[in-house]
């Protein structure tokens, strides 16, 4: 049986930290965006243990 087309948590996280970081190519993260990165990548793995 199929499983309805829902949004991937997973793959949503994934996509809004790969154009974080497409925005900052070519130098290092300033500390605050450290912080926001940080974050990002722990919506990630929450929703990597979720599915």
């Amino acid at each position: 049986m199929a499983t309805p087309c829902v949004p991937d948590a997973a793959a949503e996280a994934n996509q809004a930290i790969r154009t974080f970081m497409a925005e900052r190519t070519g130098r290092p993260l300033w500390p605050e965006e450290q912080a926001q990165y940080e974050q990002l990548l722990a919506a990630w793995a929450a929703a990597v243990h979720q599915a």
